[in-house]
């Protein structure tokens, strides 16, 4: 697959781009807004202009990515790509659209894929009149330096395509994983407790946002707390995603959004993006430290870690993904220490049973139940 179609000129279109043509392939981009592929483009000039100035590549290369790149001004320019991967709004009607337009332009081997973070693949290819062409191939960001790629095939895609998929992803350099089409499929699922607890924790006065993020890095080694990690992915986005996994697991109390982050969202306190967000990034400003409390760190680190964990037996459970999946794409995705699977074995699933237990008996809420099979591990 050597002619490759990427929709959506965004950070993360823009992104697979890059290692799409990296890898040799020609690539054409088209977004709605011809402004945005223009400023994507020099953008991307700029980044590969830096990775040439700290000798990351040598400027032969840099050449050859951006002649690999055209610019696609409508649909109907993917004629001949065999591979698309849509990267725009995380919206179905929006999305549906697009696929259903583009499925009249392009040959009947294409290859149609979505970059979704959180909308069923399965509602997404069903539109279509060739529903076993579609696929889920989920990129994180930045694409060009995370390595992991979520394949996520459709209760209607073709068997062997996900395969395929997966050794193309391996080809461009990606660790490629596969999971069921469930909402948050394995990392966006996983990792909800790692801010859902967070926010819980911070709403209750428990503790600041400063200090619920030292106690990850501190104690769990954890790059980045998860409200910093929250302002840099962007508050909105975060919510949208809890939002969208709650609804889609039928409103289950596990996945319930934070109250403290909806009028976060509300405020258009976003993170790094809008200059506030957990935390303040306008020029000067000083970033506030955490008072240091041991004992409160270890409360904080094992109410989180054992959610997280939980969570990651929870999708052994169910299949979501095999063992190795589950690890790696905790680990390669988001950046953990660990796989969650070997931590738990590390600290004693007795220990996280013991730590849920005493949650849901303070709480009596179902966001603190467990796994059937934590019990039994």
């Amino acid at each position: 697959m050597k002619n490759v179609g990427i929709i959506g000129a965004g950070t993360m279109g823009i992104g697979i781009a890059q290692v799409a043509a990296t890898n040799g392939c020609r690539v054409l981009v088209y977004d709605a807004n011809p402004k945005q592929v223009e400023m994507a483009t020099v953008g991307l000039e700029k980044t590969l202009t830096k990775l040439v100035d700290k000798q990351k590549i040598p400027a032969e290369k840099m050449v050859e990515i951006l002649a690999n790149i055209s610019i696609a001004t409508e649909l109907k320019d993917f004629k001949d790509c065999e591979l698309i991967i849509e990267a725009i709004i995380e919206n179905k009607d929006i999305k549906t659209k697009v696929f259903t337009e583009l499925e009249t332009y392009v040959s009947e081997n294409c290859i149609i894929g979505s970059n979704t973070s959180s909308i069923s693949i399965t509602s997404l290819g069903a539109e279509l009149k060739k529903t076993e062409r579609f696929i889920g191939i989920h990129f994180f960001n930045p694409a060009p330096l995370m390595p992991l790629v979520e394949v996520i095939p459709s209760l209607l895609t073709e068997k062997s395509l996900p395969e395929k998929v997966c050794s193309l992803m391996k080809d461009w350099g990606k660790t490629p994983v596969l999971a069921k089409d469930i909402p948050g499929f394995i990392v966006n699922r996983i990792a909800r407790p790692y801010y859902g607890e967070g926010l819980r924790i911070v709403e209750e006065n428990l503790a600041t946002p400063e200090q619920v993020d030292e106690a990850m890095k501190t104690i769990g080694n954890f790059k980045m707390g998860p409200f910093e990690l929250m302002d840099l992915i962007g508050v909105d986005i975060n919510f949208a995603v809890t939002t969208t996994v709650y609804k889609d697991y039928f409103y289950d109390p596990k996945y319930k959004p934070s109250l403290l982050q909806q009028r976060m969202f509300e405020a258009k306190l976003h993170g790094r993006k809008t200059g506030k967000g957990f935390y303040d990034y306008t020029e000067g400003a000083e970033k506030p430290l955490a008072r240091k409390d041991d004992a409160l760190y270890q409360q904080i680190f094992l109410r989180i870690i054992s959610m997280l964990i939980n969570e990651a037996v929870e999708a052994k459970r169910l299949g979501i993904a095999n063992d190795e999946d589950i690890e790696l794409a905790m680990q390669k995705g988001v950046n953990y220490p660990k796989g969650l699977l070997a931590w738990g074995k590390e600290i004693g699933y007795s220990k996280i049973s013991e730590t849920l237990q005493n949650l849901y008996g303070e709480y009596q809420e179902e966001r603190y139940r467990q796994s059937p099979l934590l019990r039994k591990m």
